[in-house]
């Protein structure tokens, strides 16, 4: 069975096609990082131009990666929550038209589900059910109790900030650029993750809901007193030393780490089970992988991580799981409405 993924829930068009859930024929993905470096995060509007632009191009390129025409598909599968809802919309109004063209079944897939099968997708397996799966993006921190690859628990969510997003914004408020994962991630291996002792938030005891916020201010803070004798505006950008900018962004990691991993492990003791998939773009945190990968081996928990490029916003993890959906009959309407 041959189906067509589309995603365009923020800043990447993709397009992919999947055959049978697991073998991925082809996987194309146009980044929109260059239209969004001077802004330090993704705009909306240049973001909405920009899938217009892509998402024909992208189609024609993964069917001919993929060696098919659209008369070879068996089904029509798109990202409609959650997301950017101009973006959104982009990618469900291309794929109803393709649906009804082609009177092809329809599949809406829930952009964070989607993250999770990734694990499936990468291993050419299913983690043994029932699993924990700890969703890490720019838009999302979450803890899913899954049952299978189309059931999942939300257990726990963001309050405010989600990782991702506070990634982005403490690197911009130092300097170093968009996206801001990658840019913390390096620079913090030349620093001290013990450097600077920065809060970390568990809310009440008990709680598997994240918040980044307190942390966000905390290091703002810490930036104004490091400049503040430098300069009269605290706001105003101050080249800090390699070895300060190091031992901040290390140090900010770290606070995200511990919260990320001491939150999995508080719901492994109330939810327990064999293993833990991780997914999203800050899944590939090379800290977070290493500190959580630790955690679990020494509590004989099989960590499911993706690789890198499956972590990202990709069409392949929604074509995969839509094959799941397709199994249980779970098609949607040509009414079906993006949710931002």
């Amino acid at each position: 069975m041959l189906i067509l993924g589309i995603e365009t829930s923020c800043d990447e068009t993709s397009v992919a096609v999947v055959e049978d859930g697991l073998c991925i024929r082809s996987n194309l993905v146009s980044t929109q990082e260059k239209l969004h470096l001077k802004f330090g995060g993704v705009v909306p509007e240049i973001a909405c131009r920009a899938h217009l632009e892509s998402l024909l191009p992208i189609l024609d390129e993964a069917l001919k990666g993929a060696g098919v025409t659209l008369k070879d598909l068996d089904a029509i599968a798109v990202t409609n929550t959650p997301g950017l809802i101009g973006a959104l919309l982009i990618g469900v109004t291309a794929a109803k038209a393709l649906a009804w063209a082609l009177r092809l079944p329809l599949i809406a897939i829930n952009h964070l589900h989607a993250h999770i099968f990734a694990s499936k997708l990468e291993y050419g397996h299913a983690p043994e059910f029932p699993c924990l799966s700890l969703v890490v993006s720019g838009g999302h921190t979450s803890l899913f109790l899954s049952n299978k690859e189309t059931q999942h628990q939300l257990l726990g969510a963001t309050l405010d900030d989600a990782a991702g997003e506070a990634f982005d914004k403490v690197a911009k408020l130092l300097g170093l650029g968009y996206p801001g994962g990658p840019a913390i991630d390096n620079i913090a291996r030349e620093g001290s993750p013990a450097a600077i002792l920065f809060p970390r938030s568990y809310l009440e005891p008990g709680s598997l809901d994240f918040s980044f916020s307190g942390l966000k201010t905390a290091v703002l803070y810490h930036y104004q007193e490091l400049v503040g004798a430098r300069r009269a505006v605290p706001l105003t950008p101050v080249p800090l030393t390699r070895k300060e900018l190091a031992d901040l962004a290390a140090s900010f990691q770290e606070a995200v780490v511990d919260v990320l991993v001491e939150k999995t492990l508080l719901a492994l003791r109330k939810h327990p089970v064999k293993g833990v998939a991780l997914g999203g773009g800050v899944a590939s945190n090379s800290r977070l992988r290493q500190k959580l990968a630790r955690a679990l081996e020494e509590r004989h928990i099989q960590p499911y991580f993706p690789s890198p490029k499956l972590c990202t916003d990709n069409a392949a993890i929604v074509a995969g799981l839509a094959y799941y959906k397709y199994l249980e009959r779970d098609m949607a309407s040509l009414e079906v409405e993006a949710v931002a």
